[in-house]
């Protein structure tokens, strides 16, 4: 089907024509190009300058902060030996101290020695006279022989004893003589052998009472038991004394070597070794050293004074020192952990004890917690609390805070 013309016109028809667009001459683009590059640099100026000035003020604060830091010498602590010297309160005491007592009853017959005389061992000290006791010497030796005599009668008869039995058996074949007087023989021989017995049992016995009277006869020499100094004596010429401990006849101290008892504290005793050398220092010689050496530790402490009671041996040739003086020892005691040292200006005490301040690998400051071992004035040892590589302020004040930043000089 065919569509009729219209004389309509077209809906995008404007009823007339437009003119051509106007080409830009070359001027204008490059006006245009200036003004778009204008556009971008203003755009980048406005962001980046911001930006350079923020981190201008970044760096000028950090320089601030930084200078504003609290400065800080620091020093590492110092191990030393653990040994410490310490002067402590001794007693002098005699190496060796008894009281001579008699063995045997009687008068004192003389002492030989008076009190500060030196004796050797075995030396006679004092004569006891002993008029008992030698009657019961001469009784028991009287029955000495008579058991010998006792002895030999019994002996005797079982020699004729055993001679008859012989016969008899030689003669029971025969008939001369009967069984029952054989038998009779035979027990008599037994009898007798017994007898001989029973008597070298008894010469035994009256032996071994003339030893026991002898060695108490013995004791009527009352000798020095080793070399001292006879430091007391309280017997008197005529005298009676009885065997014990009633009537005590002299007092005798070895005062070469003497021997200082020394108590050592608790927290150093684990340092007292036998042959660690010691000095002793006695009031009324003045300047002095008397060297000597640990000799025995107790190995325990007293549960009283929680002390340990060491024994120093000291050489007395001279006699200088005397038993019961008051002495001061001075010892290096050795001990068991690591102790460091630090200048006394590091310590800061306060209510939460005593600290160091210690600067970390990010120069943040803390506070460690420490335990003293010695105070040497200048400087300070600590027991505890320090491993040997920290960084430790060398001067503690009240400004330092735990936790802030901190400039290491």
């Amino acid at each position: 089907m065919t569509v009729p013309p219209t004389d309509k016109p077209p809906a995008d028809d404007l009823g007339f024509k437009l003119p051509e667009p106007a080409k830009p001459g070359a001027g204008r683009m490059t006006l245009l190009v200036g003004l778009v590059l204008l556009a971008l640099i203003g755009a980048f100026l406005f962001g980046y300058l911001p930006r350079r000035e923020q981190s201008a003020a970044l760096a000028r604060d950090a320089k601030q902060t930084e200078s504003a830091a609290i400065s800080v010498e620091v020093v590492q602590p110092k191990r030393i030996e653990s040994t410490k010297p310490i002067s402590l309160p001794a007693s002098l005491q005699p190496l060796a101290e008894t009281v001579l007592y008699p063995r045997a009853n009687g008068y004192v017959q003389s002492f030989a020695v008076d009190i500060g005389e030196l004796v050797k061992e075995g030396q006679l000290l004092a004569q006891i006279e002993t008029p008992e006791l030698d009657s019961q010497l001469e009784q028991a030796r009287a029955a000495l022989q008579k058991a010998e005599a006792s002895h030999g009668q019994a002996k005797a008869q079982h020699e004729y004893a055993k001679t008859s039995l012989a016969r008899f058996e030689r003669l029971q074949p025969s008939g001369v003589t009967s069984q029952q007087e054989l038998d009779q023989r035979a027990a008599e021989a037994r009898v007798s052998e017994a007898n001989v017995v029973a008597a070298v049992a008894s010469i035994e016995v009256a032996r071994a009472d003339v030893r026991r009277l002898s060695q108490l006869k013995a004791f009527a020499r009352v000798t020095a038991p080793f070399d001292g100094t006879i430091i007391q004596r309280t017997v008197e010429v005529g005298a009676l004394v009885s065997a014990g401990n009633s009537t005590p006849l002299f007092r005798l101290a070895k005062t070469d070597p003497l021997r200082a008892l020394v108590q050592v504290p608790q927290d150093l005793a684990v340092g007292a070794k036998v042959g660690a050398a010691a000095q002793i220092h006695v009031r009324e010689y003045p300047g002095r050293v008397f060297e000597g050496k640990i000799s025995r530790v107790a190995g325990a402490l007293d549960a009283s004074t929680r002390t340990m009671t060491t024994e120093v041996w000291l050489p007395n040739p001279k006699r200088e020192l005397l038993p019961g003086m008051y002495a001061q020892a001075s010892l290096t005691l050795s001990g068991t952990h690591a102790v460091y040292e630090l200048p006394a200006t590091a310590l800061y005490s306060d209510a939460n004890g005593l600290r160091v301040a210690v600067v970390d690998a990010q120069n943040k400051l803390h506070f460690k917690p420490i335990v003293l071992e010695r105070d040497a004035g200048p400087t300070i040892e600590v027991a505890s609390g320090l491993e040997g590589n920290e960084r430790v302020v060398k001067l503690a004040n009240a400004a330092l805070a735990d936790g802030e930043a901190v400039r290491v000089r």
